[in-house]
Parts: C-alpha cells; structure tokens; sequence
C-alpha cells in the first residue's frame, strides 16, 4: 500500500510540474517593441511590423486568437505611417475581438480626424 501511494505521490507531483500552455503566443513582440521605442529607427520598425503579422498569422496558444491589444497596436502604426485604411481595419478588428477595446479605439480613430 505504501508503495502505491509513493508512486501515485510522484506522478502527481510529476505532472503538476509541468508549464501549462499559454493563451496566446506573443512570438518575439516585447523585444521587438522594446527596440523599436529605444531606437525609433526603420529597421526596429520593421521588424516590429514582422513581428505583428506572424503573430496575427500564426497563433499557437490554446485561445488560436490574436492577443489583446496586438491589432490595436498594429493599426495605430498604420495610422501614424500613413496607411489610413488598413490601419483602421486593423482598429475594427480589435473591437471585433475585443469589444470591452472600443472605447480606447474610437478616441484613436477621434485623434486621426483632427
């Protein structure tokens, strides 16, 4: 009897020490948007703008959604790059998936017409 306990013990034990999965993969997104705000410069901004689509394309978590505020972010840069439309198509997918974002979004979109 002890010996089943010790090696129900040890599963249990073996088992809940493994990582859960995420709810959503973020690819290499904090390093590529650390970059881009320290040095501002074409190369950080593309490959912040790679590091966007892959995420968008490509999602691995357990959720399969892209994760909040990565639409946001993606069309805000649209915006300010000057490519109005996919920007806000961008922003309207955001509150699609998001909707408690819609707030926060329209203030953006209120920005871009002034």
């Amino acid at each position: 009897m002890k010996k089943i306990i010790l090696i129900l013990t040890v599963a249990i034990l073996a088992v809940s020490c493994t990582a859960p999965k995420q709810l959503y993969s973020w690819e290499k997104y904090e390093d590529a948007s650390y970059n881009y705000i320290k040095k501002s410069d074409e190369e950080s901004l593309t490959t912040l703008l790679e590091n966007y689509k892959k995420i968008i394309s490509e999602q691995t978590g357990t959720r399969k959604a892209v994760p909040p505020g990565i639409y946001a972010d993606y069309g805000f840069i649209l915006l300010q790059k000057g490519e109005v439309a996919q920007g806000k198509d961008m922003l309207a997918k955001e509150i699609e998936l998001y909707p408690e974002s819609k707030i926060f979004i329209e203030r953006i979109l209120k920005l871009t017409e002034l």
